[in-house]
């Protein structure tokens, strides 16, 4: 086993937010199963990330039990399951040991949010020496506001304010932050064939 498919916080904590209407690929999870599935048939580990933030009475606190995996998405048995509270998968995890002691030189990345979670997981296992796989069209995000922009606006404040990166550009960034430095960027159907 060389190759590992990390599957990045693609839960329910997201859909709880009104900002998940604006989400850049609500089907993520179908996407993310067609490489779970593909993984599985090639004898990859899959490799489960949870964002958590215990205590803190938001979409991301356990104890609202919306950190879970949103359907259609289920380890197996004896694929591990990780729960992070920072942005990458590895810092607040025991992902790098237990890539190390199953040989994992290669990680597949997916999930949610594209240029957060996924990016930075990316980097820093780039900057670890695996070789790095990012599947674009696996990944979901949001538009991003500018900063110093008015908390508590709505959806379509958000989106009709020019100064808003908006999910193609924030995609097409990532891509381009990316490809030919971190990570070779693809898209499921390269993966499956």
């Amino acid at each position: 086993m060389s190759r590992a498919l990390l599957v990045i916080d693609i839960q329910e904590s997201f859909r709880q937010r009104p900002s998940w209407e604006l989400i850049s690929d609500p089907d993520v999870a179908k996407q993310a199963a067609r490489l779970v599935e593909h993984a599985r048939e090639q004898g990859d580990l899959v490799v489960w990330v949870l964002h958590t933030e215990p205590g803190t009475g938001t979409v991301f606190d356990p104890s609202l039990g919306h950190v879970r995996l949103l359907p259609g998405l289920d380890p197996l048995p004896g694929e591990p399951v990780l729960t992070k509270t920072s942005h990458n998968a590895f810092t607040t995890t025991n992902l790098q040991q237990l890539l190390t002691e199953r040989g994992v030189r290669e990680v597949v990345v997916s999930g949610i949010r594209t240029e957060q979670c996924c990016e930075t997981t990316a980097r820093l296992a780039s900057d670890l020496g695996y070789r790095v796989t990012f599947v674009i069209d696996a990944t979901a995000t949001n538009p991003i506001e500018a900063p110093g922009a008015p908390a508590g606006r709505s959806n379509a404040e958000i989106l009709a304010d020019p100064a808003t990166l908006q999910v193609a550009d924030v995609l097409a960034r990532t891509e381009y932050a990316l490809a030919g430095r971190f990570a070779a960027v693809v898209r499921v159907d390269d993966v499956v064939g």
